[in-house]
């Protein structure tokens, strides 16, 4: 792909599916029997959450939000806002919350404290990545795909500048 040269493979595509599987598999195991809806933090956890929810064997519902602290830039401003909300309510249901990366906290903590005045079920969360060096807040992880070093990380979902995202595993700036 024109420009992917900028980037070295971090977890490639098939570490990945292989952790998305296993993943999957333990969310089935917990959430057999449960009223189980996935919220995918939008933009970057929408490749995740397409190859998660194949791997999770249960009748499940799916909803979407996008949140913004990034901008255009690849540190967060600390400044949460809700840009597009969840189109169906969440009271009484088991919600599972799907992120592409956990860095800061800050956006998460924001969102599991807007949820919970919503009175779901059980809230939980799901992330693709860990970076705790970063951390400035500390939230409950329920399932972790790959904790990472302090790397600003592109692919499968995740951007630079809103594009990358099509690439098929996580790669880091070359600079």
């Amino acid at each position: 792909m024109e420009g992917a040269e900028r980037f070295r493979v971090l977890i490639e595509e098939g570490r990945l599916q292989a952790r998305i599987a296993e993943l999957g598999a333990q969310i089935a195991e917990d959430y057999r029997g449960k009223d189980l809806v996935l919220v995918c933090v939008l933009k970057g956890a929408v490749v995740f959450l397409s190859d998660l929810s194949r791997r999770i064997d249960l009748p499940l519902a799916m909803d979407f939000l996008a949140l913004s602290s990034y901008g255009d830039r690849t540190e967060t401003s600390g400044v949460v806002q809700i840009t597009q909300d969840l189109t169906r309510p969440i009271e009484g249901r088991d919600v599972l919350v799907v992120e592409d990366i956990v860095d800061t906290g800050l956006t998460l903590d924001f969102l599991l404290e807007n949820f919970r005045v919503r009175h779901p079920r059980s809230l939980r969360v799901c992330t693709l990545l860990h970076k705790p060096s970063h951390t400035r807040r500390h939230v409950p992880l329920d399932y972790v795909g790959f904790v990472i070093e302090d790397r600003f990380v592109v692919g499968y979902g995740l951007d630079y500048e809103q594009k990358y995202r099509n690439l098929p595993y996580i790669g880091f700036l070359d600079r």
